[in-house]
C-alpha cells in the first residue's frame, strides 16, 4: 500500500484579531540514553512552569520548520524534526492589553525533533530552565492534559 503524503508550504502569514484561535508550533525534543527515551522540557520565562519549546507561525517556514527553530531559540537544540505532527493541544494565553490581561485560545501542532546537539549559548539562554526526562516524569509536571498524555505515549522508537 503507497501512502500519499502531501508537502507542507511555507506559511503565509495574514493579521487576526486577539481574541481569533490562534496556532502554535510546537517541539518534542527526544533523544534516547542507555535504550531509553528522554524528552526535554523548558520552563515558560514569566510563570516558570515546564513546557515544550513552542511559537507563533513564522513567514517562509513550514510547521516542522518553525517547530524546530523553537528548539534552536527556546532550548538551544538543533535536530531532525519529523514531518507529520504527533498531536495537538490547546491552552489560554493571557495577554496584556491596555484593559488589562485578556484571554486568547492557542492551539499547539506538536512535531517531534530528535535531539542532535545540544549548546549552552542560544537565544533564550539564560531565561529559562532545560531537563532532560523520561516521558512518564514529563507528563507529570506540565499542566496541559493533552499535552501530558502525547508525553506519557510517546515512545521514539516508533520514529525513524
Amino acid at each position: 500500500m503507497t501512502i500519499h503524503v502531501p508537502k507542507q508550504h511555507p506559511i503565509n502569514l495574514r493579521a487576526a484579531r486577539k481574541t481569533d484561535l490562534r496556532s502554535q508550533f510546537g517541539a518534542l525534543v527526544y533523544r534516547i540514553r542507555n535504550g531509553k527515551t528522554q524528552v526535554l522540557l523548558i520552563t515558560s520565562r514569566k510563570t516558570k512552569r515546564w513546557i515544550i519549546p513552542k511559537g507563533w507561525p513564522m513567514s517562509g517556514f513550514t510547521a516542522p520548520q518553525a517547530a524546530a527553530q523553537e528548539a534552536w531559540e527556546e532550548a538551544g537544540v538543533r535536530g531532525k524534526v519529523h514531518d507529520f505532527p504527533l498531536g495537538f493541544y490547546s491552552y489560554t494565553k493571557e495577554i496584556e492589553t491596555r484593559g488589562g490581561l485578556m484571554p486568547m485560545p492557542v492551539l499547539v501542532t506538536v512535531y517531534p525533533v530528535k535531539a542532535r546537539k545540544c549548546v549552552a549559548d542560544f537565544p533564550e539562554a539564560g531565561q529559562r530552565r532545560q531537563k532532560w526526562m523520561s516521558p512518564k516524569k514529563a507528563a507529570s509536571l506540565v499542566r496541559e492534559k493533552h499535552l501530558a498524555k502525547m508525553l506519557r505515549d510517546f515512545d521514539a522508537r516508533i520514529l525513524r
